[in-house]
């Protein structure tokens, strides 16, 4: 027999087959201890404190933060220009058109002191109402005044007036004259345009209804329009002088003579000889 170990475990497992048969002869009943089993896993997971530590788990990276998003640049806007200040009131308000119409002889003379409807009140010396009889049965009208004329408030001073009192002397008038040889002279403008440029259309504009009440006073038989801002005035027309001279046109009822500015003939004397004819025309209707 061999030897055994001090175990029982061991002194079974040192039995051999011929061994284990005499035994079994012999009514031994061998005990032969189960092999030790694992423990069973068990169901429940064990607590915090048997369980196994658990891998520790790599943390995972903190997230960056988002990049700052960068607002969009925007290119300040230039300022917005201020508004042009408000014209100051005129210090003497000119009257209604409405009202004009309405004015007698010291309050028209007036009014026209006081306009400043315009910008030619900035720089005029003076307003050139009118001069003559104020009954007249003829009315000259002119243009605009000149530097003679804003100087003295007179129309046609200078060398244009002297030709213009020529002209009327040859057809037995008289500007002095406060008879039936008497005329009105006036102007379309009341005030002289700097530097005696032309005048501009609403500088018209504002100075018509002073002219329109001088010829509805004055109520002239004949009206004679000198110069091609006088005539276009008038006549609501922008045909030359030319084609309008030597015929017969009309001013609100009023019969209109056209003919050249006296400024005008001084530069150019080879048409004095039409102007006599547009004064011999104007005779003849007056007759």
């Amino acid at each position: 027999m061999t030897d055994r170990t001090d175990t029982p475990d061991g002194w079974v497992r040192e039995l051999d087959a011929r061994q284990r048969a005499m035994l079994a002869e012999m009514g031994v009943k061998v005990w032969v201890p189960a092999p030790p089993r694992a423990p069973a896993a068990s169901a429940e997971p064990a607590t915090s404190a048997e369980a196994a530590p658990a891998a520790t788990a790599t943390p995972a990276p903190a997230a960056r933060p988002p990049a700052a998003v960068r607002p969009p640049q925007v290119q300040p806007q230039a300022p917005a220009p201020a508004p042009a200040p408000m014209p100051a009131p005129p210090a003497h308000p000119s009257p209604a058109r409405s009202d004009i119409a309405t004015l007698d002889w010291p309050a028209l003379r007036k009014a026209v002191a006081d306009c400043r409807a315009c910008g030619l009140c900035e720089s005029r010396r003076n307003t050139v109402f009118g001069v003559g009889h104020t009954e007249a049965d003829w009315m000259i009208v002119g243009e605009a005044p000149g530097e003679q004329e804003d100087r003295q408030g007179e129309p046609f001073v200078g060398p244009a007036g002297q030709l213009l009192d020529a002209m009327l002397r040859a057809c037995g008038r008289d500007r002095q004259a406060m008879d039936a040889r008497g005329v009105f002279i006036a102007n379309v403008l009341k005030c002289r345009p700097p530097a005696n440029r032309n005048p501009a259309p609403e500088e018209v504009v504002q100075c018509e209804p002073f002219l329109s009440r001088q010829v509805a006073l004055v109520r002239p038989k004949l009206i004679i329009a000198m110069g091609r801002f006088a005539v276009q005035s008038l006549l609501k027309t922008t045909e030359p002088i030319g084609r309008l001279r030597g015929r017969l046109h009309r001013y609100e009822g009023v019969p209109v003579i056209v003919t050249y500015h006296p400024a005008y003939l001084l530069r150019t004397p080879i048409d004095k000889a039409k102007a006599w004819a547009d004064l011999c025309l104007a005779m003849e209707i007056d007759r």
